[in-house]
């Protein structure tokens, strides 16, 4: 089969026995180096990707996406819940219909008190209507009971599974919700309003939502606020990726000024669940940048490793690179040689290096499992593991830029080599 001359050289002497001991050990420690790099880079990356995955289902899924609020008809009015009834289902309407918007769902928030006889609690009570939230990840998350219940049951609540294991409660048992910002004037004095609930349903998310949420009927829920009617005072908007929040609010803001659509869309303010949550996902982002860098320091370290092996091929190579050149061999040729001898070394690194890391990402928590080591991540058994073939391909194509860049000096320098000076002594 034909080749260049210079591609054949130097898979000749990738393939030669007749280096020195140390030559050889620096050329199969780079070797080994890469491969682990490239193996390490593709594993732990695919364990962050999973880790932010799990993150974004877990608690993008249940945190709204974008909040509308401030939409009452009258802003004067702003207690006037028979004005909101019916405002928010025409708004509803309107938002359903907008790019990106796949969920609208009304609700009413405050903060309260849970208590039992075991524990006391703070919480976020959600007045939520039922019939509205079945595609909430609250219903493909239930340990016992269901969210249909707090329609038929009155003054029934959802709970988290571990609020529950803190206040010591289960499926029935009843608890008491206090609205420390609420009072009443009694007999006794001013209390904080308060009401017992019966736990209707328990769900485990496995993230921070689970001690933290509480679910109730808006019907009862605006009872305990002391408002009429359902009580709705926001719409919360899931979207088809919550990355696209600021983008929706931008549009919806833009439509606002609209003539032709000012009147629903006005007036509303939104918020985005960037304001709660963006701060933890910069820190996941910020933790996947640094993982990328400190492993792909230890890919270019192995890969520079070729610089000390091709270094001293050179050395020991001088007398049949001066032949050569006297032969007719250009200079250019001679740095091909070089560059096909150090990414042999790279592309075997590399290659073994991505099945390796391939294998291992696939079959992580099994592997785990059989060597015994037990990880308890973000509330679940196993290790959340998502490969992107996107993030495979660059790391190989990172490495091999590497691999080909470490190879220059190298060459350059055996392309120096003067024939004359160097065969002066052979």
């Amino acid at each position: 089969m034909f080749q260049p001359i210079s591609i054949f050289i130097g898979l000749r002497y990738s393939r030669s026995k007749s280096h020195t001991g140390f030559v050889s050990f620096i050329t199969f420690f780079s070797t080994v180096g890469i491969l682990l790099g490239v193996a390490s880079l593709i594993t732990v990356v695919s364990v962050m990707n999973g880790f932010e995955g799990e993150l974004k289902k877990r608690i993008l899924g249940i945190v709204p996406h974008v909040i509308v609020s401030d939409f009452t008809e009258n802003k004067a009015d702003k207690e006037a819940s028979t004005k909101q009834n019916k405002r928010w289902p025409v708004l509803r309407e309107a938002l359903l219909s907008q790019p990106h918007v796949l969920q609208v769902t009304p609700f009413l928030e405050s903060e309260a008190l849970i208590q039992s006889a075991k524990g006391l609690q703070g919480v976020l009570v959600q007045g939520i209507m039922p019939k509205y939230e079945q595609a909430n990840i609250i219903n493909t998350h239930m340990v016992s009971g269901s969210l249909e219940m707090l329609s038929n049951q009155s003054y029934s609540l959802v709970i988290g599974q571990s609020l529950a294991n803190k206040l010591q409660v289960t499926l029935g048992d009843e608890v008491r919700l206090v609205l420390p910002n609420k009072s009443v004037f009694t007999p006794m004095g001013r209390i904080p309003v308060q009401r017992v609930f019966t736990i209707a349903g328990i769900f485990h998310l496995g993230s921070q939502v689970d001690d933290a949420m509480v679910y109730v009927d808006s019907r009862y829920g605006a009872k305990l606020l002391r408002r009429t009617g359902d009580g709705i005072d926001k719409l919360r908007l899931y979207l088809d990726d919550a990355f696209n929040a600021k983008q929706v609010v931008k549009s919806l803001e833009l439509k606002q000024h609209d003539s032709s659509q000012s009147k629903t869309l006005n007036p509303a303010s939104f918020s985005t669940w960037d304001e709660s949550q963006g701060a933890l996902f910069s820190a996941v982002k910020m933790e996947k940048n640094m993982m990328w860098l400190m492993l792909s320091l230890i890919v270019a370290v192995a890969a520079f490793n070729i610089v000390s092996a091709l270094v001293m091929v050179v050395v020991e190579k001088q007398a049949e690179i001066g032949i050569l050149q006297t032969l007719g061999l250009a200079r250019i040729d001679v740095v091909k040689i070089f560059i096909t001898q150090g990414m042999v070394n790279g592309l075997w690194g590399v290659s073994l290096g991505g099945v390796l890391g391939v294998v291992l990402a696939l079959n992580l928590n099994d592997i785990m499992l059989v060597i015994g080591v037990h990880l308890f991540g973000f509330g679940m058994q196993d290790l959340p593991v998502k490969l992107e073939f996107v993030d495979v391909f660059t790391i190989i194509f990172s490495a091999l830029a590497m691999s080909f860049l470490a190879t220059l000096y190298p060459a350059y320098q055996a392309s120096t080599t003067e024939p004359a000076q160097v065969l002066r002594n052979e």
